[in-house]
């Protein structure tokens, strides 16, 4: 009976508090709080384990592992409380000024934050002593179980039973009011249509795609290309009452934009591949997309600013999301002329809620956590030197270029393929610098000549596919790529920390025998 008060007294605490956080800011629920603060407070070695190990599925996994602690410590509490009731209360209220501090420490937080910690331990510390007490009257300490007992029991059970479906509907009430809460801002992205471009990118060359069986496609569709953010619940931000605020060191006209007023500039598009810095070799986390958006350098320009090339005095161009996050972006690369954009379209539809609607940040060259802020809602112009952007606090370079990097996307690793005429097909990137050449060798052997899709520009990936005359045995296929400005791809191995993995993406395969 202790051990079922204490698993009760915690879901309905916890269904309080989501009730709580709904009626606020999601981002305050508990469950939310505590696992944004365990990202934060994760090595960056653990965390990236985590990202090869779970890739995307990584949030939904930590969500899992922290309930599961808090099903193991209400267990404990539970039978703590049939021994040492006022102590397992005076735990309960611990938990939840854990909870309460997880949500103040969280970015954009406010006293309010703390509010439904607080509200689910007292509610759970009120369910736990109802129940602990039932469960005491069931049978005197040393008398005999007779009928009383039975009956006894029957009541706990129905008191179970009623904290259990009054909880149901707490949470059911939460979701709902969450789903409210959310409404506006999906019924925003319904109604948004994107602008036609001033600027519209060049229909996909022809040959770009190589159409090779285990090949994706150029373009990746919106709902398969990755999405590597530290969001445990998505932001769904209203277009109708987004504002951005540009401001700080350098900027002599300071701006403030909603939507509409952001897309009366000119609006381009372009095709721009992304990657992330958590990209091991041969890993997923890239994609490519055709953007719809206005020029971030000149947006800048429009407030004054110059860069340092210029004479400029801010380096760095630190965006901040709505949730909190911050990204800092080097003023140069945003003002060289390259595509940076404020992008509010992907692959012809308004931005996704999961890849930053109604804006966000695409700056092609370099990785995500340096350019490719989502939800965004403000620019500071300062200096490297005076502010460290998230990730750099968290052992991460300040300043981190796209390294060129080739793929073997078939034959899979391991694969078990027939003699003969075998294409090794792959995609290889080097954003804004382009990609020149691609080679690869059978078991060290010497460098073949893979043949390349049409480029796309400097800022995309390219494909490539070479006919492998596979003869039976166990083989190790290897690539590398040249990028634009004739380096070649190095082969040293090193990890993802801290601003991008290197090394020749290798795949063993099985060819099998004739006959």
């Amino acid at each position: 009976m202790g051990a079922v008060s204490g698993i009760v007294a915690a879901v309905a605490g916890l269904a309080s508090a989501q009730l709580a956080a709904a009626a606020g800011r999601p981002e305050a629920s508990p469950v939310t709080a505590v696992g944004g603060a365990v990202v934060d407070l994760t090595p960056v070695a653990v965390r990236e384990w985590a990202i090869r190990l779970f890739g995307t599925s990584d949030k939904l996994v930590l969500g899992l592992g922290i309930l599961a602690v808090l099903a193991a410590l209400a267990v404990a509490t539970g039978l703590l409380a049939v021994r040492h009731l006022p102590a397992a209360l005076a735990v309960t209220g611990g938990f939840g000024l854990v909870g309460a501090s997880a949500a103040l420490s969280r970015p954009e937080a406010s006293w309010r934050d703390a509010l439904p910690s607080l509200v689910g331990a007292l509610v759970s510390a009120g369910v736990l002593y109802l129940l602990v007490t039932a469960a005491r009257r069931t049978r005197p300490a040393g008398a005999p179980q007779g009928r009383a007992d039975s009956m006894d029991r029957r009541r706990f059970g129905r008191l179970v039973v009623a904290v259990l479906a009054a909880s149901a509907g707490v949470g059911l009430g939460a979701r709902r009011l969450g789903a409210h809460g959310s409404a506006d801002a999906t019924a925003s992205r319904a109604r948004f249509r994107l602008p036609r471009p001033t600027v519209p990118a060049p229909p996909v060359p022809a040959g770009a795609d190589l159409r090779v069986p285990g090949l994706g496609p150029f373009l990746t569709p919106n709902q398969d290309f990755y999405r590597v953010d530290t969001a445990l619940v998505v932001p769904r931000v209203d277009a109708d009452t987004w504002r951005l605020r540009i401001h700080g060191e350098g900027v002599t006209r300071p701006l403030e934009l909603d939507l509409r007023q952001l897309l009366t500039r000119p609006v381009v598009e372009h095709d721009i591949t992304l990657t992330c810095v958590s990209n091991e070799v041969g890993g997923p986390y890239a994609g490519n997309a055709r953007w719809l958006g206005v020029r971030l350098g000149d947006l800048l320009r429009e407030a004054g600013v110059r860069p340092p090339s210029q004479g400029g005095t801010a380096d760095q161009l630190v965006a901040r999301s709505v949730d909190g996050m911050t990204i800092g972006t080097p003023v140069e690369a945003v003002m060289d002329g390259r595509a940076a954009l404020l992008a509010v379209g992907m692959n012809g539809r308004p931005l996704p809620f999961a890849h930053g609607f109604p804006v966000r940040m695409v700056v092609p060259g370099l990785y995500g956590y340096v350019s490719a802020c989502k939800w965004l809602a403000e620019l500071r112009l300062t200096t490297f030197a005076a502010y460290d952007a998230y990730w750099v606090r968290r052992s991460w370079a300040q300043q981190a270029v796209i390294k060129t990097q080739a793929r073997i996307d078939t034959p899979r690793p391991y694969a078990d393929v027939s003699p003969g005429r075998v294409a090794v097909a792959g995609v290889a990137w080097a954003q804004h610098r382009g990609i020149e050449r691609v080679q690869v060798r059978v078991d060290g052997g010497a460098w073949q000549e893979a043949r390349l899709g049409t480029a796309d520009g400097v800022d995309t990936w390219r494909q490539w596919v070479w006919p492998w005359q596979a003869t039976p045995g166990r083989h190790t296929l290897e690539v590398r790529a040249t990028d634009g400005t004739g380096a070649v791809q190095t082969g040293v191995r090193t990890g993802t920390v801290p601003d991008g993995a290197t090394g020749w993406h290798t795949v063993d395969v099985n060819v099998r025998a004739l006959g």
